[in-house]
């Protein structure tokens, strides 16, 4: 069972809103209390006059005053010039901004700035959120109390909920007390706690954070507890005790550090001793998808970002993330330190995800890198931890190649003086470190050269040509046998590149000025590489040590149509009183895509036994389509297909349909074939049923092996200051039944049951 109620913090969270606009020191923005009296206020009022012998001014009928942003409205208004008294009666009303303070009477001290508010209630515009109090009273210039108060954010009356107590007493940057504390769902109490101590900072604070309970087959009861620490304005900790009865407890922790605008810091770790091991294929303890066993006991993930600005332009990023054995992610994909959790943050933060959690080479990385106009360098440290080669390494050689280091130099596409010339650069230097094999240096360098053209202004062609020269310098060989040391590879490539554009212009609306522009483009691209013996070379990455040999064409037609519409139906006028030039916006309702290769080597191949191991011979490839349509705002269809014309088959095909409306309502399908291999369907659909209630359901199947992956139906219903939240999960190993009951203004608290299916867990599905 996973428990989640955040009343402490949301009272807290009130309190906070609260201060914000009645607490502080006098001459703080934004403060019901805090009258400067270097400060001019306007008065505006039925009868104004001054007595002399009480020292007063005396404001009477319909008084306004106001003064900076504030405005105070009330029946009758006295101002003791002696003893620094204010007085408010009838119907007074304070407003800044949109928070709006309204009782009966209100009296101020504007020397000692204290004061008291009868039978008052503060509503904040910000969260929607109502602070009544029989006197709410200004103790000193950060502290405040009142007798009895109530918070929601219903509006007044009979709120479907508030919060009620008694002798509140608040110091700003302190801490704050309340008694009789009680959670009311209209007239019944739901919660109720008898005195409550809580922190008052306008800042982050120390303490404990929400838990999570649950309950897993292979874990047993399930205990996650995270303590939050600020350590200063720039920097905090969170600790993490994550307790599983039946197999140990996993502590861990994450720091956060912002070191400047774009500069900052995540580091993760958390350690676990397990009391289980998988030493038996099939057994409970380990996961599907690998055919290796996890013996081991200790356990661990580390995982962390870091990015620093420097000077000169320069920067740098590094990434760490190194984890024991090949199924801990798998085990740990959800929770506070849950490998979703993470990959999430890391995406939002820093703009970089990680490994997906079925990789078993895990990549850290160290980047310097600096960008001009026309360049940019890259200089990487790079580690990849190939976790069953770590842990098997009496089986196994180490051959995983460390790129330490892996320099780029790059330019874009740029002209060669005053030319007709352009050209790009591709230059690269690797260190490929290995413990077994091969390891030793490798430049490459790899311009390329353009000369596009126009013919006779209808057809765009550009020839190019590459040059690549790639040196080795070896300090490591496979064996004791003479091999060279240095060696050398100059290979060429070739590339022509040509296309057209027919384009016609549809007026759809001439009035309007919306048009349809349909262009077809069809396009050629021939390349050719020749064909060079690479195998005594060493290998660190095919992609550069095996330059494969090329000769092929690849054509392609390309239909777009683009709908141009004025962005308002309004008629505006300019200066003179002339119909203005609309503005327009643009929008690609339909992109298709037809494409196809023929190789020319494997045309000309003549070799039987070629042809008998790949059954016979194919130059052309399968036809790739691709199709994208969004006719209307809210219709969106995407699809890609390949079809093989030798076996007359498709070898793939996938479609998506993005439904949706004005209110609300949704439907989303993808399907997925892959010929003899796979094919899912997910979907899922929204149904707003009035204002109020939403239903909800997603389904994710398995069609190849006919089973679903995952189920969810539910509703939402949202009243005006309140929501609540049930829904219903099915999993291969797992049942879940939620209910999330959202306060607006303080945020939410439920419950979530979880239950394992009769039949046990599901090998290879995680927990």
């Amino acid at each position: 069972m996973i428990t989640s109620f955040r009343m402490t913090s949301a009272v807290i969270g009130v309190v906070l809103l609260f201060l914000a606009s009645i607490g502080g020191a006098a001459a703080r923005d934004g403060d019901f209390f805090g009258f400067d009296s270097a400060a001019p206020w306007h008065v505006a009022a039925d009868t104004l006059h001054y007595d002399k012998q009480t020292g007063e001014y005396i404001a009477d009928g319909n008084v306004e005053l106001t003064r900076q942003g504030k405005t105070l409205t009330a029946d009758n208004v006295r101002f003791d010039q002696n003893s620094r008294q204010m007085t408010a009666e009838g119907h007074v009303v304070m407003t800044v901004g949109n928070d709006v303070l309204m009782g009966e009477r209100m009296e101020m001290d504007m020397t000692a700035e204290t004061g008291t508010i009868y039978r008052s209630t503060v509503f904040l515009a910000k969260n929607h959120f109502y602070i009544q109090g029989d006197r709410i009273r200004k103790t000193g210039p950060d502290s405040y109390a009142a007798d009895r108060v109530s918070f929601t954010s219903c509006e007044p009356g009979k709120p479907a909920w508030q919060i009620t107590g008694r002798n509140l007493n608040i110091t700003v940057d302190g801490y704050g007390s309340l008694w009789n504390a009680a959670l009311w769902a209209k007239k019944a109490p739901v919660f109720y706690v008898p005195y409550l101590f809580f922190p008052v900072k306008t800042e982050r604070q120390t303490g404990l954070l929400v838990p999570r309970i649950s309950y897993s087959e292979r874990k047993w009861e399930v205990y996650e507890q995270p303590f939050y620490w600020a350590i200063n304005e720039s920097s905090d900790l969170t600790l993490y005790e994550y307790h599983m009865g039946r197999r140990g407890e996993k502590p861990g922790f994450e720091y956060r550090q912002a070191l400047g605008p774009v500069s900052k810091l995540t580091l993760m770790a958390d350690f676990f001793k397990d009391r289980k091991v998988n030493v038996e294929e099939g057994d409970e303890y380990g996961y599907g998808g690998d055919q290796w066993l996890r013996p081991n006991t200790d356990r661990y993930w580390v995982r962390g970002k870091y990015d620093q600005a420097l000077p000169g332009g320069f920067s740098v990023k590094a990434d760490v993330d190194v984890v024991s054995d090949q199924d801990y992610l798998k085990m740990f994909q959800d929770g506070y330190t849950g490998y979703e959790a993470a990959d999430e943050y890391f995406e939002e933060t820093f703009g970089r995800d990680l490994e997906d959690e079925t990789a078993i080479t895990r990549t850290s990385s160290l980047t310097v890198s600096r960008s001009w106009e026309q360049f940019n360098l890259n200089a990487e440290f790079q580690w990849n931890d190939n976790v069953i080669d770590r842990r098997w390494r009496e089986n196994n050689e180490h051959t995983t190649v460390q790129r330490l280091p892996v320099m780029e130099l790059d330019a874009t596409k740029n002209t060669i003086f005053d030319t007709p010339l352009y050209y790009t650069m591709e230059n690269e230097y690797l260190y490929g470190y290995r413990e077994d094999g091969v390891r030793g240096h490798r430049l490459d360098l790899y311009p390329r050269f353009y000369l596009p053209f126009q013919l006779s202004h209808y057809l765009s062609i550009e020839p190019s040509v590459g040059l690549r020269e790639t040196i080795w310098h070896i300090d490591q060989f496979n064996s004791d046998t003479h091999e060279d040391r240095r060696m050398s590879r100059e290979i060429y490539d070739a590339q022509l590149d040509v296309s057209t554009e027919f384009y016609r212009i549809f007026s759809l609306n001439p009035e309007r000025g919306t048009k349809l522009r349909h262009a077809i483009v069809p396009q050629a691209v021939y390349t050719y590489t020749p064909h060079e013996d690479q195998g005594d070379y060493p290998a660190f990455d095919d992609a550069t040590d095996r330059i494969m040999e090329d000769n092929q064409v690849t054509y392609s037609l390309t239909n777009t149509f683009m709908l141009r519409k004025p962005k308002s139906t309004e008629t505006k006028k300019d200066s003179s009183g002339l119909p203005a030039r609309p503005a327009y916006e643009y929008i690609e309702i339909c992109r298709l895509l037809i494409e196809q290769t023929y190789d020319i080597n494997e045309a000309r191949e003549d070799d039987p036994d070629e042809w008998k191991r790949k059954g016979e011979r194919r130059p052309f490839s399968p036809v790739f389509i691709e199709l994208d349509i969004t006719p209307k705002k809210y219709v969106t269809f995407e699809g890609d297909a390949e079809w093989c014309q030798y076996t007359n088959d498709w070898l793939s095909y996938n479609a998506a349909l993005d439904l949706s409306d004005s209110r609300g309502d949704s439907l989303f399908v993808e399907y997925r074939y892959a010929l003899r291999s796979a094919e899912t369907i997910y979907s899922r659909a929204e149904l707003a049923v009035g204002d109020s209630l939403t239903l909800y359901a997603d389904n994710e199947r398995n069609l190849y092996d006919s089973q679903d992956i995952k189920t969810r139906a539910g509703c939402l219903y949202e009243a005006s200051c309140w929501s609540i939240d049930v829904m219903y999960t099915v999993e291969p190993d797992e049942r879940q039944y939620a209910f999330v009951i959202t306060l607006n203004g303080l945020g939410g608290f439920g419950t979530e049951v979880a239950g394992a299916d009769i039949e046990g867990p599901w090998v290879g599905a995680g927990d």
